[in-house]
């Protein structure tokens, strides 16, 4: 009998550690809408130990709390099942007797991810003359305090978060790492994107001896 090779590749991601990257996917906030009749639901996904899953379902204004049962990347609740690929957006599914209904489902930033959108970002781009500053003041779940002046239009108001960027007006602001930003606005019939970056105010402390 000739000898098999199991020799795997260095990088190769173990079945098991596959299996455990996208069951943390499903941890977290789950909100969205049923398909067919518009109803808000949200899911939530506490905590994953093993083949079991802590989840809260809320639906027609009450909440349900228990014990799930997960497979691969899917959470089963009673007769509610989700599932990601992506850790970002969701598939949600009724199920009871003959009746289906179905949701999409977006998970909701964590309060770390919107941090990192709070604070003044700045910048200018020499190829069009146009300058930007945008200021997240503050955030509460979906909505943030904007106040922008973009290409000299000044604007303030409430912006709508989604993962990590924020909608206003006919203008957007993302951040990955709450350091370098882009801004995305409109300029007549044109979109427009540019880079922006943190602004940090320059300390005003002194090392100045006045005894000296």
């Amino acid at each position: 009998m000739s000898a098999i090779s199991t020799t795997q590749s260095a990088n190769q991601i173990s079945p098991t550690n596959e299996r455990l990257y996208h069951q943390s996917n499903l941890v977290g906030d789950w909100k969205g809408l049923m398909a067919k009749n518009h109803q808000p639901i949200e899911f939530k996904v506490l905590n994953i130990k093993g083949t079991t899953a802590q989840v809260e379902y809320t639906h027609n204004g009450h909440t349900e709390r228990g014990t799930g049962s997960v497979q691969g990347g899917t959470v089963t609740f009673s007769n509610v099942t989700i599932g990601t690929r992506d850790g970002k957006n969701a598939a949600l599914e009724f199920s009871i007797g003959t009746t289906k209904l179905t949701g999409v489902l977006a998970k909701v930033p964590t309060p770390a991810d919107q941090n990192k959108l709070v604070g003044t970002f700045i910048g200018s781009s020499v190829a069009t003359g146009v300058t930007a500053s945008v200021q997240v003041v503050a955030i509460s779940g979906k909505d943030a305090q904007i106040k922008a002046t973009i290409n000299g239009v000044s604007q303030q108001g409430v912006g709508t978060v989604y993962k990590n960027s924020v909608m206003f007006g006919k203008s957007s602001f993302s951040t990955t790492d709450g350091v370098n930003g882009t801004v995305t606005f409109q300029v007549g019939h044109k979109t427009l994107s540019m880079a922006i970056s943190r602004y940090t105010p320059p300390s005003t402390s002194t090392s100045v001896n006045k005894l000296a």
